[in-house]
């Protein structure tokens, strides 16, 4: 090494970051943004369905400003209220997972996900996600000796998943257990837990989720059409094949804000689930990239927010910091992947983006408890720099 030459510092690097304005300015701009896709992506067929263009994009305001209401409310209410709160968060989530399977149920598209509440419809996998997401950070910290050490406190919380995973897979919502499982093993992990723990974990999921492909034919068809859509692009193809035209007439600059082709009825569910193949296609390869880095700041923000819980002796705030984190960025993933191709279509949407009250309410309360993990810290550490700061009196400095 060349004497004088100062390396980075990556530690001083990370602690320079102020994730809590990147969170809500990422947020927010993804929040804006998905208003304005939606806009123009549903404006047609709204038009065609209930005659009247404006229906979905005034709806998603409305979901919009629910949704900062309910993140306000949760950057109020303190960590402890969830720690002790797990119990009661589990039966909640396990509930609107059974109480969907009841009459109380609304079938869409041959799957019964949603539960209606007055003007909109609950879907309950997002209601579940999270209050079991916060169940199971309060596991880990209770449990985290037999967590760690025993293969019974490894088993437990999986069999609190599998539970979930049953209800989920019966609706069907494959694509919110594959979210659930995989955010939740992760906080797992990241809570300390050796790797070589899951394999066994792994295995079992990989030949469950292989078993409920070949024994469904949608879904045996879904793969199906994934590997090869363009074999048979009127039919299981469809969608994917509409989708990668959008990305190609994108281009690198896009064809401009409205101009999208692809909305006109040729690609399903252009406002929900595949509305990222819409922004591809009106704001080309850049628009694509922003809203990738927008959701990489998101992401990044939330997992420095839960380390620095973590080091700052915060072990829930930071347990469930990490499982919130991990369910935006896992469905946010998943969605893209799927819009491009990468995978099979699960019928997950963006969030922040997409059309949809339940996602977008639930994940604003997610920004708001992540928001809330910060805040707390940030007050811990001034109140202990506040008992360290050595005292003036009579211009002497008493320690």
């Amino acid at each position: 090494m060349q004497a004088g030459v100062a390396m980075p510092d990556h530690n001083q690097w990370l602690g320079d970051i102020r994730p809590l304005p990147m969170l809500v300015i990422s947020s927010i701009a993804l929040l804006v943004l998905g208003m304005v896709m939606i806009s123009s992506a549903s404006m047609d067929m709204a038009t065609e369905t209930v005659n009247n263009s404006y229906h979905y994009v005034v709806r998603q305001i409305l979901f919009a400003a629910m949704g900062c209401v309910m993140a306000l409310v949760a950057v109020n209410v303190p960590m402890a209220w969830w720690e002790r709160s797990g119990w009661l968060l589990l039966g909640i989530g396990l509930l609107v997972l059974v109480l969907v399977l009841t009459p109380l149920g609304r079938t869409v598209n041959g799957s019964t996900r949603w539960i209606p509440f007055g003007l909109f419809n609950i879907q309950v996998s997002e209601v579940a996600k999270l209050c079991l997401i916060a169940y199971l950070a309060g596991y880990v910290v209770r449990r985290r000796d037999e967590l760690l050490n025993t293969w019974m406190g490894f088993f437990k919380p999986l069999i609190v998943l599998g539970v979930a995973s049953m209800l989920l897979v019966i609706q069907p919502d494959f694509g919110a257990t594959v979210v659930l499982v995989t955010a939740a093993a992760g906080m797992i992990f990241l809570s300390g837990v050796r790797l070589t723990r899951f394999v066994p974990l792994i295995v079992v999921l990989g030949a469950l989720g292989t078993l409920l492909v070949v024994t469904q034919p949608y879904r045996l068809k879904r793969v199906v059409s994934y590997l090869d859509p363009w074999k048979d692009q009127f039919d299981s193809g469809y969608q994917l094949t509409q989708s990668l035209i959008a990305f190609g007439r994108g281009d690198w600059g896009g064809v401009g804000l409205g101009n999208s082709i692809q909305k006109l009825f040729y690609l399903p569910e252009a406002h929900t689930d595949f509305i990222f193949a819409i922004i591809a296609e009106e704001f080309g390869l850049i628009g694509s990239l922003a809203v990738l880095a927008l959701f990489t700041v998101l992401v990044v923000s939330g997992f420095v927010i839960a380390r620095r819980a973590e080091k700052a002796g915060m072990p829930f705030g930071a347990c469930f910091g990490y499982g919130l984190t991990l369910l935006i960025g896992l469905q946010a993933t998943i969605n893209i992947a799927v819009s491009t191709g990468l995978l099979p279509t699960k019928g997950l949407t963006l969030p922040l983006v997409s059309y949809g009250g339940s996602s977008l309410m639930i994940v604003c309360v997610c920004i708001g408890v992540l928001a809330r993990i910060e805040m707390e810290r940030l007050d811990q550490e001034r109140q202990a720099a506040a008992k360290t700061e050595p005292r003036v009196r009579g211009g002497a400095v008493y320690d």
